[in-house]
Order: structure tokens, then C-alpha cells, then sequence
């Protein structure tokens, strides 16, 4: 099922596991641009005929030219048991990302401590004593390569704004794409997709999973992979 160009994957009465729009925000900002979490909102509203404010609990974002899949929580328990999962570290995102090069080793743990500029909107790396330098962790596995180009796996450990565009960067192997963080090959949208959530359900306390796969446009279309 879609609604404006968003996919729903799923939806009971506590969760609704959507697919981001590249270059949609995950949440509404100083621009005024259509954002994912008041889309889901109106698609509540619109399709329960709900009056007045609809609750929707934002637990996680995508930066905004990434796509993928994404979890809201209908009810503020939901919403509370998600967050203490993501605390726990037991909610596991995993991402697909084609890169520049082909990283050695082919599968690798990446720590780093970034730190974010609030003006620029841009996240380095720094030495671990810089203050307010947080740490971030991600493993990688290369899937496929081709052309040097190379399809890439990965587990985020944290949730660090622009964290795997960076640590991927600072490795010497920049996503495809992201000219902000050092691609070279920056004539198409950039190629980071969140593809699979796995998560245990805040009230039927099992796991479940959803997965989205990337579009089928250059450069994904270069891995049978994906």
C-alpha cells in the first residue's frame, strides 16, 4: 500500500514501518519542506477519519537524501519501549551502501569519535579526548565489486548523525554519491539505503523484521546483490 509516494511495509495498532522518500526529512525543519513523520500523521488522520492531533512517535531518522525503511510508534508505550531498545542496542538497523573502491580488510569494524558543527551541518572525525567528540561504531562487509565501485553491508553499533557517510569517508571509501562527504562521482543521488529494521514488538514481545530494498536505478542496478 502506498500514500503520496510513501510505501507502508506494515501497520497494527502500536507500529507503522514505512519506506523513506530519498531527499524527504524524516521530521519537519527551518525549510517548510513536506517531512515523512506529518505525512504519516495525515495518512492516520485521512485514513481513520481521527479528529483533531494524531499521535505519531518519531524513535529514529534517516539523513535526508536517504531512503529506507523506518519505524513510527502509534502510542506513546510503543513509542517508550522502542526508545529503551535503541538504548539497549537490541534494535538493529542495517543499511546497504555502494562506495568508492573496494575496502580492505573486506569485512571490518570502523570506531571513530565524531563530532557534529550545528552551523555548517557537518560531522568529522576527532581524536577521542576532543570534547564532545562521541564515539561510533559500524561493521562492514563487502558484498560485491564492480568497477570500482563496491556493495557494501552495514550494522550501525550507534546512531550518529551522518554516521556511516563519514566513518565510510574517513576509511577512504566515500559513498557513491556524497559529494558532501568527499564521492567524486556525485552525478546521482547518493547511494546509502536503510534496508532492514529488526526489532521486538513493544506488546507481542517477539522479533520481527521488514526489509526494503534499494531502487533499481544506477549505481544499485551494477550489483546483482541487490
Amino acid at each position: 500500500m502506498d500514500y503520496r509516494g510513501v510505501r507502508i511495509l506494515y501497520e497494527d495498532n502500536h507500529l507503522l514501518v514505512v519506506v523513506k522518500p530519498p531527499n524527504m526529512l524524516s521530521q519537519g525543519d527551518y525549510t517548510g519542506d513536506l517531512d515523512l513523520l506529518s505525512l504519516m500523521k495525515e495518512y492516520i488522520k485521512v485514513t481513520y477519519d481521527k479528529p483533531g492531533n494524531v499521535y505519531l512517535g518519531l524513535v529514529h531518522r534517516l539523513d535526508r537524501p536517504v531512503g529506507g525503511a523506518m519505524v513510527f510508534a502509534k502510542t506513546s508505550k510503543a513509542a517508550g519501549r522502542l526508545f529503551e531498545q535503541i538504548q539497549a542496542g537490541s534494535m538493529h538497523r542495517e543499511y546497504l551502501a555502494v562506495v568508492q573502491g573496494t575496502p580492505r580488510p573486506r569485512k571490518a569494524l570502523l570506531r571513530d569519535y565524531l563530532l557534529k558543527d550545528p552551523r555548517s551541518n557537518l560531522v568529522t572525525v576527532v581524536s577521542p579526548d576532543t570534547r564532545q567528540g562521541r564515539l561510533s561504531e559500524l561493521t562492514y562487509e563487502v558484498l560485491e565489486s564492480r568497477s570500482n565501485l563496491s556493495l557494501v553491508r552495514v550494522h550501525i553499533h550507534t546512531g550518529r548523525s551522518h554516521q556511516i557517510r563519514v566513518q565510510m569517508a574517513h576509511a577512504g571509501f566515500p559513498i557513491a554519491g556524497d559529494a558532501r562527504y568527499g564521492s567524486r562521482a556525485a552525478r546521482h543521488p547518493i547511494a546509502l539505503w536503510a534496508w532492514r529494521l529488526n526489532l521486538i514488538h513493544p506488546t507481542r514481545k517477539q522479533h520481527v523484521e521488514f526489509t526494503a530494498s534499494p531502487p533499481q536505478r544506477y549505481p544499485w542496478n551494477q550489483f546483482k546483490e541487490a
